[in-house]
């Protein structure tokens, strides 16, 4: 996949490695290229708004100075809080009144885990990602350090079946309350009634699952991942180990960007990542004098980075 085709352009690698400077960046090129473009941080520690020296909040917003450039900072803690409200109303539908306050509470300690909130951005990545093209002609996303990454990008395969498997259940217990309603009820189709739209909470599973499956194809299909890395042995192994994840799962990856080289740097880990890199390229970046950041610093990486002109 040549970078220009890239709908959905993803960095990410070990924490440190300058993948938000390098998001912003990136994203900055696309936008003076001519392309509506959208950055999003998935890292609850955000830092994006810094590097463009500009407020960015839990709704996309234009970048000052920058036209065709837009940015946002889901709010983790919002974003569960919509999440939870969402399951709350679904339960109504389905589940007896007297369980509620049980349901309520189990919902409370989840919200406290940092697994809800790395789902919840996933879903709102999913939005984001059902608005390019559309909205946005190119998605790039600042993401959180690699073991983040790779569950963000596995999360929606792995949650298909699971979705599907309720939707089943579903269907199973509609069925059931159908024919114990009686014959006029259910009517001649029985089970096969049990899928129809007169049900919200099986009609919302059923769209989740599309949703999910959608998002997991478009993420192989259209997205490009580029790892970032810095010339140090242990982060050239973390990776490593990532883009052999990436592979076996079937995701594109483009050109790794080795970032921060000192002036007299390690000339065997420059040479290993070289080797271990070939097949997919390697853009090598100097240690910067001063931090990039701001539209003018920004604009000069993004030509770097190959990405303007």
């Amino acid at each position: 996949m040549l970078l220009s085709q890239a709908a959905i352009t993803i960095l990410g690698g070990k924490g440190g490695v300058g993948k938000t400077t390098l998001a912003a960046a990136y994203a900055l090129g696309l936008a003076r290229s001519g392309l509506r473009t959208l950055v999003v941080s998935t890292d609850p520690a955000h830092s994006l708004g810094d590097a463009f020296a500009t407020p960015l909040g839990d709704s996309p917003q234009p970048i000052a100075e920058v036209e065709r450039l837009w940015g946002v900072q889901p709010d983790p803690e919002a974003t569960v809080q919509r999440r939870v409200r969402t399951i709350l109303d679904d339960a109504q539908e389905a589940l007896p009144r007297e369980v509620m306050p049980a349901v309520r509470r189990q919902l409370h300690h989840a919200a406290a885990g940092p697994g809800m909130a790395e789902s919840a951005l996933t879903d709102r990545l999913i939005d984001l990602i059902e608005r390019v093209p559309g909205d946005w002609d190119r998605l790039v996303v600042d993401s959180a350090p690699t073991g983040h990454l790779l569950r963000m990008l596995d999360l929606p395969s792995l949650l298909t079946p699971w979705v599907q498997g309720l939707a089943r259940q579903r269907e199973r217990a509609v069925s059931a309350e159908r024919r114990a309603s009686g014959p006029l009820t259910a009517g001649a189709g029985g089970a096969a009634d049990a899928t129809s739209a007169d049900d919200p909470l099986l009609q919302r599973l059923h769209e989740r699952r599309h949703r999910l499956s959608s998002a997991a194809g478009r993420l192989r299909e259209d997205a490009l991942v580029r790892l970032v890395l810095t010339p140090r042995r242990m982060v050239l192994a973390e990776t490593e180990r990532a883009a052999q994840h990436l592979r076996e799962g079937g995701f594109h990856l483009g050109p790794v960007i080795l970032n921060q080289i000192p002036p007299e740097g390690d000339s065997e880990v420059l040479t290993a990542v070289r080797e271990r890199f070939a097949d997919h390229g390697v853009v090598e970046l100097a240690m910067a004098q001063a931090e990039p950041t701001g539209a003018q610093r920004l604009a000069a990486l993004a030509r770097e980075l190959g990405v303007a002109q």
